[in-house]
């Protein structure tokens, strides 16, 4: 017998900028706001009855009337308000995901109107509702950051394919990419532009998850790069209680020192080659025992 399996579908990547203009000082929000529903929807793959699709071209026109009409704070809202949305007007969906990227600028130059790209890190979020209850998952990817020292690899498993030599002392670099599930999401609907109805202070919690990963990076004497994960993901549930789990993933940004003595020169631990790949990727979960069920927050 053929059935159905698990579906959904949706508008993927919407690219939306909003500027908010309080006379001369200007507030911008550059998002890519992914959408996918599911539900009732047996019919539209079984029979290609469409009645109960909501077309991927309203999820995108939802986005951006969303972002016009509600303005757009924490990324965290605005996702929980369409998602919301989503399924509170739709008989057939009984379920939204909602997938968010900012990409950050800072003011240029003291000017309230000119901007300049911060960096590569990008900061995400993923909502999930389905009627009866909310999930949230915020995350950044791409925070690069690197240790000169403070950092060994040694006492390795060894087979006859081993070449590394064990090191005391290296450079520890790495480009994070981190998710984190909130243990609870207040009910109703959020104010998307960060105004007094907001329920919970993302930009905050966000800054606060932030800092403790940088914190625990800094701070730990890293006899692996497992050992630095750990570290990192234990420091965010010590410091933010309203994280339940944290996700890392972290690419080992090897630096491999270069051999100057064919120019007769040195190389008291000072100039490197930055490999790209490939790369160690060590990957792990760090949680409260007590942590309540992910239910579809991670998918």
């Amino acid at each position: 017998m053929i059935i159905l399996g698990p579906n959904r579908y949706g508008k993927a990547e919407t690219r939306v900028v909003r500027v908010t203009r309080h006379g001369d000082a200007h507030r911008l929000k550059d998002l890519n706001v992914s959408t996918s529903l599911s539900g009732a929807m047996d019919d539209v793959h079984l029979t290609g009855d469409n009645s109960a699709v909501l077309t991927t071209d309203a999820q995108k026109n939802t986005v951006y009337a969303f972002a016009r009409r509600h303005g757009v704070g924490a990324i965290e809202d605005f996702a929980l308000l369409l998602a919301r949305h989503f399924v509170d007007s739709q008989p057939s969906v009984h379920r939204a995901r909602v997938a968010v990227e900012e990409y950050g600028w800072e003011r240029n130059a003291g000017s309230g109107h000119s901007f300049v790209r911060s960096g590569t890190e990008v900061r995400t979020c993923v909502a999930h509702h389905d009627g009866s209850g909310t999930w949230m998952v915020s995350g950044l990817r791409d925070l690069v950051v690197l240790n000169t020292t403070n950092s060994e690899f040694r006492g390795f498993a060894k087979d006859p394919y081993t070449t590394l030599a064990e090191t005391g002392d290296r450079v520890l670099a790495t480009a994070v990419n981190a998710s984190w599930r909130h243990g609870a999401v207040p009910s109703g609907d959020p104010a998307p532009d960060g105004g007094r109805g907001a329920a919970t202070d993302w930009d905050k919690s966000y800054e606060s998850v932030r800092q403790a990963l940088l914190a625990a990076f800094a701070g730990t004497y890293s006899r692996s790069l497992q050992q630095t994960l750990y570290a990192m993901g234990a420091r965010v549930l010590a410091d933010c209680p309203e994280i339940c789990e944290v996700r890392l993933s972290l690419p080992n940004r090897h630096h491999f020192l270069v051999d100057l003595a064919p120019f007769g020169l040195d190389n008291p631990d000072e100039v490197y080659l930055a490999a790209d790949r490939p790369y160690g990727l060590i990957e792990g979960a760090v949680l409260r025992d007590d942590a309540p069920g992910a239910g579809p927050a991670w998918d």
